[in-house]
């Protein structure tokens, strides 16, 4: 409406002016006039009526909808996203990675609060499909009508390029691992439908082998990358860049609004091309992005209730990732988070061993001033290089097993270690003594998240849980208990999840701070890449 209200004052302004004339002439004059005018808003309106119909250039709106929360499913979707993100350690562009008024906007789809989709289509005709938008991954694959021995396939739209009159064969394989299987197939060309705009000649993964059970159960046919061309498989052009170098959005952004509410109609929606400003209040945070391949950038420190973590007061890096359920991070920190809450979650032996024989030295060795990444390294607990694999900066020990100069036992030892090691440097710094620095680490060793990294919550206690504060661009963002809990089921079959998981990441990729839809649920986000920077501001 407002378009063809701009429309319409912009035609009347350059209409004729009615003349103040007299006699018989200049009534048929005055007439004839008013006959044209009436002639021309008739025109005006038909004209914009047309406009409205067809899409306004250059913006694109996606709704989107979200499938329902399930602990599986969680624990599945984790796994395969930790196998994501550890595939980077092996470099850029590998077979491991998945990897205004001028906008147009995809509406999402909200399966609770779990997983996001919408739609897009592909070839000539446009064949449908539901995929994810995901900025944790940069390429677009469906499954191909070439996909024969794999059951998912069977439950899920498939590609048929013989159906198409633009499709172009390219032929080139393809393959992604994920923690529970693989997707493979091979590159081919077509054009793609998003929202109202028709992205031409677009790369896409035909997959003909779907080798994980996730696939099979998921509400979605396939996945559409957003993040950048460096951690894309066979270096295909993502399909936000292929848009912008094509000349179909007016802005070189997208962004994403998450509905929270699980009973709403419309999931979310993606808008490429610009932002809605109804879904958002105020004005957006805007940091820039340290390192392309994922949406990275630095965040600041993380405060529990009042008291601040310390582990993020030099800087950490996060990336911003729509296909991550939870927000997820190093397991030292997590398990502070989740202690403060009341999660619940795995008893360590190994850490209740260190803090019963090794508590006592670990203080004293803090005290005396010894760096915290080498104290596990002089009480004999790790036998390689700790500062490598300790974190706060100090990053729990990943992959335990395949360590050299170390045993499976010796691994966890060394990671129970590292971690009583930031908790008892924590406490110094907030001036506690010693008997409740300890009681507290002994304390934190029955909260540490199941080996896949979730930890479950009383659903009777969220009104008395603390918020969680994560410092961005100089600024706080608060989570409330209300917004970092994930509920599934009703009455006593009612479970809730923490909405912090525990993922520990080597370097160079890690230690890394995973800012899924637990963090864009509640923020509006947007994706600037022409100016290389994410904005945040609070979701409305």
């Amino acid at each position: 409406m407002e378009l063809f209200a701009k429309r319409t004052r912009a035609l009347n302004s350059n209409a004729t002016p009615l003349l103040p004339v007299h006699g018989f002439s200049s009534l048929k004059l005055l007439a004839d006039q008013r006959m044209w005018h009436k002639y021309l808003l008739v025109a005006v309106y038909l004209w914009a009526l047309t406009c409205s119909l067809v899409p306004a250039y250059g913006l694109v709106r996606i709704g989107l909808k979200k499938r329902p929360l399930d602990l599986q499913t969680i624990k599945a979707a984790r796994a395969e996203r930790e196998a994501n993100y550890r595939g980077s350690l092996k470099g850029m562009n590998q077979n491991h990675y998945l990897g205004s008024s001028d906008e147009d906007i995809v509406p999402l789809n909200n399966y609770m609060d779990a997983q996001y989709y919408g739609e897009i289509g592909i070839g000539s005709p446009p064949q449908n499909f539901t995929v994810i938008f995901d900025t944790g991954s940069s390429n677009l694959w469906v499954p191909s009508s070439k996909c024969y021995f794999s059951i998912a396939c069977y439950f899920h739209t498939k590609y048929k390029s013989s159906k198409s009159s633009t499709y172009t064969a390219i032929g080139t394989s393809a393959k992604i691992t994920y923690g529970s299987g693989s997707i493979s197939g091979f590159f081919s060309q077509d054009n793609v439908e998003v929202g109202d705009l028709v992205v031409k000649n677009q790369e896409f993964i035909e997959a003909t082998k779907e080798g994980s059970l996730t696939f099979v159960l998921a509400k979605f046919d396939g996945l559409l990358g957003l993040g950048f061309q460096e951690i894309s498989v066979g270096n295909a052009t993502p399909v936000w860049q292929t848009m912008a170098e094509q000349g179909l959005l007016s802005d070189d952004v997208f962004s994403f609004w998450l509905n929270r509410d699980t009973t709403a109609e419309v999931g979310g929606e993606l808008v490429f091309g610009g932002v809605d400003s109804k879904h958002y209040k105020g004005k957006h945070t805007y940091v820039p992005v340290t390192r392309k391949g994922y949406w990275q950038f630095e965040m600041g420190d993380i405060v529990i209730g009042n008291l601040s973590t310390g582990v993020c007061e030099g800087g950490c890096a996060a990336v911003v990732d729509s296909g991550t359920s939870l927000l997820t991070g190093p397991t030292t920190i997590v398990t502070e988070i989740n202690h403060a809450i009341g999660a619940e979650g795995v008893v360590s032996a190994e850490c209740k061993q260190i803090v019963s024989q090794y508590g006592d030295l670990i203080w004293d060795l803090l005290i005396s001033g010894v760096q915290p990444d080498q104290v596990c390294k002089q009480l004999g607990l790790c036998f390689f290089n700790g500062a490598q694999y300790v974190s706060t900066g100090i990053e729990t020990v990943v992959e335990k097993e395949s360590r050299e100069g170390s045993s499976a036992g010796d691994s966890a030892l060394c990671t129970a270690c590292e971690m009583a090691v930031v908790w008892a440097q924590n406490q110094l710094k907030q001036k506690g003594a010693k008997d409740k620095v300890l009681s507290y680490i002994n304390e934190l060793c029955e909260s540490l998240p199941s080996p896949l990294g979730e930890s479950i919550i009383d659903c009777n206690s969220i009104s008395s849980m603390p918020n969680v504060t994560f410092t961005i661009g100089d600024k706080p963002f608060v989570l409330t208990p209300e917004q970092y809990i994930l509920k599934t089921g009703e009455g006593i079959a009612a479970i809730c999840i923490s909405g912090f998981g525990a993922l520990d990441l080597a370097p160079p990729t890690g230690p890394l701070w995973i800012l899924g839809d637990v963090f864009m649920g509640p923020y509006h986000t947007v994706f600037d890449f022409g100016d290389l920077q994410i904005g945040f501001a609070e979701a409305a």
